[in-house]
């Protein structure tokens, strides 16, 4: 199949850097076409059943990458209208201007980027009020500033998380609002008032929004730029490769297999690559032509390298006191970002995970023999749980890259033990508070099925770093607008161009690097 249009903009991708930039770009009356791999997500009840989501991996995309060994797993990606973002927390933070510098870890260098937190801080804010993000900027004392306040006030903690912040506090730390994407209003008593969207239940964590409460792509972006005549999707669209002109200066062609198996081309004057930070380095290396051997972009053998996933780990402690809380997510900590009075080195950050069930916690025990033997049935240890999220800085390594093999299947070499001392001495904080925050100081306990993997190298929602950017052609592949050094119309606008990853989730970085990417395109095209 051949379309017989030439688009002004093809952004291939829908998640928070595509979809977010077919927002940005649908106002302009230019021509812009969506390719999208999936389809539509499945509105149904399996949207909120634990089994289905977490256990079964039902809207897990049914694949297998290979690590660097040659063993088959299954990596954590979704293909759907709206991208990783169907399933992603709607945890939105700005990374901290010191993110933006070079910083000095136990394992080594985060490098510089080539902007600084100046220059994309408009865009945040701009972000942030897309987005719907509920927080209160000036809470936690080491965040950048901010040109503008959240639109939308903080989430309110229910009783449990309101006692452990209090609890927090007491010891000297700066626990604070943790910034989320939702379609919340609240009453008088924080919770949801006649007429919101979101009800403020307990799957907003891990699980794709039933009632479209949670501020995706999909929701946010997507359609109401498909409400503009000059922009248009396909779905079922998996790009297999771009095509150049005789100088290979130029993509003059998109090609992409269709789901019943046949082949589509597409024309676009700007091509814009979007498909997550894994496979949009193993599409530019799959178009591979004589003038770019290596890949499109790749005259730095750059692509591909680099990739970061954040150093992660899901803890479950076990509270003293029942937890009736639904809405968990509204509660973080940042006092060892960047160091602590016993360690010179960046440690991460904590926050709050979406509320345990006990279909996940059945679904965990054979994971947790040997490592804790709870003396309460599944429903009681569910209902005293309480849900945390530790993450520390990935660095970006050469070594851990994206390479295709003779088939084309993807390979990803990591260094699961990458800088992680920070994150262990983290958990250690953690550990060494329990008892102070009325938790039980022997149960914290880690919670490997919230990450969808059955190995560390299958976490990769927070996939990054695999077509950097920079200023120096020799040592990235993108350039300060996230064009392609090598080619005049070739953008990236995903998580790839991450030089750093910092230790905050990526998505409204994403975001916000999308609207600024999006006024250059703009100005480009006049």
């Amino acid at each position: 199949m051949a379309d017989d249009q030439q688009y002004d903009v093809i952004i291939i991708g829908t998640g928070a850097g595509g979809g977010t930039l077919a927002h940005r770009l649908a106002p302009t009356g230019k021509r812009v076409l969506i390719l999208e791999r999936g389809g539509y997500l499945p509105r149904e009840r399996d949207n909120w059943e634990s089994t289905a989501v977490f256990v079964k991996g039902k809207y897990r995309a049914p694949e297998f990458w290979y690590d660097k060994h040659g063993e088959q797993f299954p990596p954590e990606v979704n293909y759907y209208v709206g991208g990783n973002t169907k399933f992603y927390g709607a945890a939105l933070f700005r990374l901290r201007p010191e993110d933006f510098g070079e910083i000095r870890h136990h394992g080594g260098i985060s490098p510089a980027w080539p902007i600084g937190y100046d220059d994309l801080e408009p865009y945040y804010t701009q972000a942030e009020h897309l987005y719907l993000v509920h927080g209160h900027h000036g809470e936690d004392p080491g965040e950048g500033p901010a040109s503008a306040q959240y639109a939308h006030p903080p989430v309110r903690h229910e009783p449990r998380i309101q006692q452990l912040s209090d609890d927090l506090e007491k010891h000297g730390l700066h626990p604070f609002h943790l910034p989320i994407g939702v379609n919340l209003t609240q009453d008088a008593e924080g919770g949801a008032a006649n007429g919101s969207v979101c009800i403020r239940c307990n799957r907003v964590d891990g699980f794709p929004c039933l009632v479209r409460g949670k501020a995706d792509a999909e929701v946010i972006c997507v359609e109401p730029a498909l409400e503009h005549d000059n922009v248009s999707m396909v779905t079922g669209a998996n790009v297999r490769r771009l095509e150049t002109d005789s100088t290979g200066r130029t993509v003059t062609g998109v090609v992409a297999e269709m789901d019943d198996g046949s082949e589509a081309h597409f024309r676009g004057d700007i091509v814009v690559v979007a498909c997550g930070a894994v496979n949009s380095a193993a599409l530019l290396l799959r178009s591979a032509n004589e003038h770019h051997p290596g890949g499109l972009a790749n005259r730095s053998d750059t692509v591909g390298r680099h990739y970061m996933r954040h150093n992660n780990l899901a803890l479950m402690a076990v509270s003293k006191e029942p937890n009736d809380t639904q809405f968990q997510k509204t509660l973080a900590l940042n006092d060892w970002y960047l160091g602590a009075d016993d360690w010179d080195y960046p440690l991460g950050g904590i926050q709050m995970l979406g509320k345990s069930d006990s279909d996940q916690i059945k679904g965990e025990a054979p994971r947790w023999a040997g490592l804790a033997s709870p003396d309460m049935p599944f429903e009681v240890l569910a209902h005293h749980a309480v849900d945390f999220w530790l993450c520390g800085e990935d660095l970006p390594q050469p070594e851990n890259r994206v390479t295709l093999d003779d088939d084309g299947d993807i390979h990803l070499a990591l260094d699961e033990k990458n800088n992680i001392e920070g994150l262990k001495r983290l958990q250690h904080k953690l550990h060494g508070m329990l008892s102070k925050l009325g938790m039980h100081p022997h149960h914290l306990l880690p919670h490997s099925l919230y990450l969808h993997k059955g190995m560390p190298i299958g976490a990769t929602a927070h996939q990054a770093g695999t077509v950097r950017f920079g200023t120096d052609p020799a040592a990235s592949a993108l350039d300060v607008n996230c064009k392609a050094h090598d080619l005049d119309n070739l953008y990236v606008v995903d998580t790839s161009f991450f030089p750093s990853i910092g230790a905050v989730n990526p998505s409204l970085t994403a975001i916000a690097n999308a609207l600024r990417v999006g006024d250059h395109i703009t100005e480009r095209l006049g």
